[in-house]
C-alpha cells in the first residue's frame, strides 16, 4: 500500500484536468503554474510510483520520453491514441487476450504483461484529412 503525500495528490489532481498523455516535464510545468512548490525530481518519482500502482497509463513516445495519463478503468486495457493532438481511447480487447495468452501458451512463456498503443487520427482529425485532400 503506498502511502498518499500531498505531492501525489497534486499531481493525480493535475492529471485528472487531462485528456492527453503529458510528459512529466509538462505535468511539473502544469503544477508550478498551479502554484505548487515541488520539484520535478519529485514529480518523477511519484508518476513513476503511481504508475506501478496502476493508477496511471504510461506511453513511451516516439522519441523513447514516458508520457502519463491518468487512468479511466483501473483494469487491464489499451489505447488509441490520435497522432495530431493526443486524444486518447482506452478500450478492451477480449479476443486480443485470448490470443496473446494462446501464443505465450504455445512458446512457454508466462507471467505475462503487456501494453498495446494503437495509433491513428481521431474523428475530428481524419474528417480535417479529408477535407484537405478534397481541396488539393
Amino acid at each position: 500500500m503506498q502511502r498518499n503525500t500531498r505531492q501525489r495528490a497534486a499531481i493525480l489532481e493535475t492529471l485528472s484536468r487531462q485528456d492527453d498523455f503529458r510528459s512529466a516535464q509538462q505535468i511539473h510545468e502544469q503544477m508550478r503554474s498551479d502554484g505548487e512548490s515541488v520539484g520535478l525530481a519529485t514529480v518523477y518519482r511519484n508518476l513513476q510510483t503511481l504508475a506501478s500502482a496502476g493508477r496511471l497509463d504510461v506511453l513511451i513516445g516516439a522519441d523513447g520520453e514516458s508520457l502519463y495519463r491518468q487512468c479511466e478503468d483501473e483494469g487491464h486495457h489499451h489505447h488509441l491514441v490520435c497522432r495530431e493532438c493526443g486524444r486518447t481511447v482506452e478500450f478492451l480487447a477480449p479476443k486480443l487476450e485470448t490470443q496473446v495468452t494462446a501464443i505465450a501458451d504455445e512458446h512457454g512463456f508466462t507471467d505475462l504483461n503487456h501494453t498495446l498503443e494503437v495509433f491513428g487520427l481521431c474523428p475530428e482529425h481524419t474528417a480535417q484529412a479529408g477535407a484537405e485532400q478534397v481541396g488539393r
